[in-house]
């Protein structure tokens, strides 16, 4: 598996979710299948076939998140130094051209996309579209309503 930038915020979240599944989740569903094991018959044991299933996702998801966290790129925005261009991290405030709207994103990894908070994932069309670009220039986003521009107003590295 490869490499994946991922922000120091998203970082954080993933670790603390990790700590939550395993300190929280994990002994919530072992009690709960202990509990359901106590009733007897498991053949026929709703409870016990519940806290089964609900054990195999949080075991699926700590593996996951372990393995998010082994392969992550921390960035952090702060540090970087792109002259001003738009990179991984950077938090950009747009107008779209035709409505004469502004708007301000940060690229982020695929876990931290947000659009409500303004944050898009990398792998976004508008991402893709700014990755690159100065203060200034106008990128041309390629969505599934038609093609929309964008003039750069300002790229901030927060």
């Amino acid at each position: 598996m490869s490499k994946f930038p991922i922000t120091v915020k998203g970082a954080e979240a993933l670790r603390v979710e990790l700590h939550r599944l395993k300190t929280v989740e994990r002994p919530n569903v072992i009690a709960a299948i202990a509990e359901a094991r106590s009733h007897g018959d498991l053949s026929e044991n709703a409870e016990y076939d519940a806290a089964r299933e609900r054990q195999g996702f949080i075991e699926g998801r700590i593996k996951e998140v372990e393995g998010k966290l082994g392969n992550a790129q921390i960035v952090d925005p702060s540090l970087l130094d792109a002259d001003g261009r738009v990179v991984f991290g950077a938090t950009v405030e747009l107008e779209e051209v035709a409505a004469g709207k502004t708007v301000t994103y940060q690229i982020v990894g695929d876990d931290e996309a947000d659009l409500k908070a303004g944050k898009v994932s990398i792998n976004s069309p508008v991402a893709r579209a700014l990755i690159g670009k100065y203060s200034g220039d106008v990128a041309e986003v390629h969505t599934p309503g038609g093609v929309r521009e964008f003039e750069v107003l300002d790229v901030k590295y927060v």
